[in-house]
């Protein structure tokens, strides 16, 4: 095989695990439509931006304060590729990404985990993200995956980092902060969330 004929297959590998991604995309968009989920707000616009936190509008247009959120998934499952699939194409590492945030975007549209953040968080009003929304956070992770693949792993790190520290001045509230809140509240951060 010549070295053309090595990149071309590769090349057509890429594809092929790309296609798988947007396959996965569309499996999610499927389910959540078949949950019940709208398409966009219930306002009946969209937005770019949806800065207000505890609005209706909130995880229902293209991107919010929880956008650097499914960033950081991408960093994260960046490095969890790179352990679990080394020496495979970042195409395939993309993939396992792609079920993983897609696993994720479906739990989380479920009356269960939305009733929880309801009860064991601060969004009190949430009721669960729109497809629009929750595809473009499985976007975002997928970005935030191939700043990683580029960027130095401390670049990396101290992105996540600025992130999470920015979005927990500006919002009270980040990714470690959800998670936290999500898997084992405490009184004293939801009083700190809520301004109290």
């Amino acid at each position: 095989m010549t070295i053309a004929g090595g990149a071309r297959d590769r090349g057509q590998r890429a594809w092929i695990w790309l296609a798988a991604c947007l396959g996965v995309l569309a499996v999610q968009v499927l389910v959540q439509h078949l949950m019940g989920r709208l398409w966009i707000c219930e306002c009946g616009y969209v937005k770019l931006w949806e800065g207000a936190v505890n609005s209706s509008g909130n995880s229902q247009h293209i991107a919010d304060w929880y956008t650097p959120s499914h960033i950081i998934h991408g960093f994260v499952f960046y490095g969890l590729g790179h352990l679990l699939l080394r020496g495979k194409p970042l195409s395939a590492r993309l993939l396992l990404a792609t079920l993983i945030e897609t696993a994720w975007e479906i739990v989380e549209n479920t009356p269960m985990v939305i009733n929880r953040y309801r009860s064991a968080t601060i969004s009190l009003d949430y009721f669960g993200d729109s497809i629009l929304n929750s595809t473009m956070d499985t976007l975002a992770m997928a970005a935030g995956f191939l700043i990683a693949a580029r960027l130095p792993v401390a670049v990396t790190v101290t992105l996540a980092i600025f992130l999470e520290l920015f979005t927990g001045w500006m919002i009270r509230d980040n990714l470690v902060l959800n998670v936290l809140m999500l898997v084992w509240p405490l009184d004293a951060v939801k009083a700190w969330q809520a301004g109290v």
